[in-house]
């Protein structure tokens, strides 16, 4: 029941919030909606939900927040929690990891054999991956990878996973010995 609680959400709780809770809110509502894709259906953080479903043809709240968790479930398939991750690398399953970092953040701490990604690295993984191979994207906090993964997922990738909270919640739950850092941008 807490967990629900914590989902909830309704027409008075502002965008800012809803994509601060659920990740995939974003993706869940322009693939279905076409609201945030554009300059002309984008929103604020501080415009509630409520506000942006009667500016786009007067969505039913109910309807859009049912959404917006059902995504939510769906994303949480994808994620891999970091203590998992740390058990299939040290297993004999050959899994490939790419970073989405910036190169001086990869250049500091990384994942064993993690490859920095590129488009030149995708569309080798296009051209030439098994779609059966195990596949894990990380982040720093995890913010990213979630749609990078769906992306790959989309195309055929299937057994690809983004890492729940980023190489920061790797380092602080499954590998304590690799370094954590804040980036300065970051709250």
């Amino acid at each position: 029941m807490a967990e629900v609680a914590e989902q909830s959400i309704n027409a008075d709780t502002p965008m800012g919030e809803i994509l601060d809770r659920f990740p995939g809110a974003k993706r869940a509502l322009f693939s279905r909606y076409h609201i945030g894709g554009c300059q002309s259906c984008s929103y604020s953080d501080d415009e509630t939900l409520g506000e942006v479903c009667e500016r786009n043809e007067n969505l039913p709240v109910e309807e859009v927040v049912d959404h917006i968790l059902s995504a939510n479930e769906e994303d949480r398939k994808i994620l891999i929690d970091p203590v998992d991750l740390k058990a299939l690398i040290e297993s004999d399953e050959k899994v490939r990891l790419i970073d989405l970092r910036t190169r001086e953040e990869h250049e500091a701490v990384k994942l064993p054999d993690a490859e920095m990604f590129s488009n030149e690295l995708l569309q080798q993984i296009f051209g030439t991956e098994d779609k059966e191979r195990r596949i894990v994207l990380y982040d720093h906090t995890g913010d990213r990878c979630l749609d990078a993964a769906a992306y790959l997922l989309g195309h055929g990738f299937k057994n690809t996973r983004a890492l729940r909270g980023g190489i920061d919640a790797y380092a602080e739950k499954a590998d304590p010995e690799l370094p954590r850092y804040k980036v300065e941008f970051e709250d």
